[in-house]
């Protein structure tokens, strides 16, 4: 499977912007951009396609910026990623379309690329921005150091 720029991009400026996040209050493309390094121009064409999808919200003008529409718990990586606009699929065949290979009938590595296929489905489905953003702060805890006490 091969994510492309906008797929990835999505994914961290959606990780960002949970870090980020205090309730309501908007967080700026500017900040996320500076933050992780992705031009503003390209995190206002992926926020366009998160706010479409009803993931994000908006604030314009002063102050403004994104917010997420939902609790973090209830966004899944594969909401993120389906509202980017990318697929998730490994090859043609794996997502069913007959069409797409002359050999759907008697192709063995299609069902291979299926059931991989469904295991990264499985995955996107069953981690939401809220445990990734719990795991981000539980990694950061841990290689911080116990002070040595004297």
């Amino acid at each position: 499977m091969r994510m492309t720029t906008k797929g990835r991009y999505a994914l961290r400026a959606a990780i960002a912007l949970a870090r980020m996040s205090v309730g309501t209050t908007p967080v700026s493309i500017k900040t996320i951009s500076e933050a992780e390094t992705i031009s503003p121009e390209f995190l206002e064409q992926i926020f366009f396609r998160l706010r479409k999808a009803g993931l994000i919200s908006s604030v314009r003008g002063p102050g403004g910026g994104f917010f997420f529409a939902r609790p973090l718990s209830e966004i899944l990586l594969k909401d993120v990623v389906e509202a980017s606009g990318e697929g998730l699929d490994l090859a043609a065949c794996a997502c069913g379309l007959g069409d797409s290979c002359d050999r759907v009938a008697d192709c063995v590595a299609g069902t291979v690329w299926r059931e991989f296929s469904a295991h990264i489905d499985q995955f996107l489905t069953g981690m939401t921005l809220e445990a990734i953003v719990t795991r981000s702060r539980d990694k950061v805890k841990d290689s911080i150091p116990e002070p040595v006490h004297a």
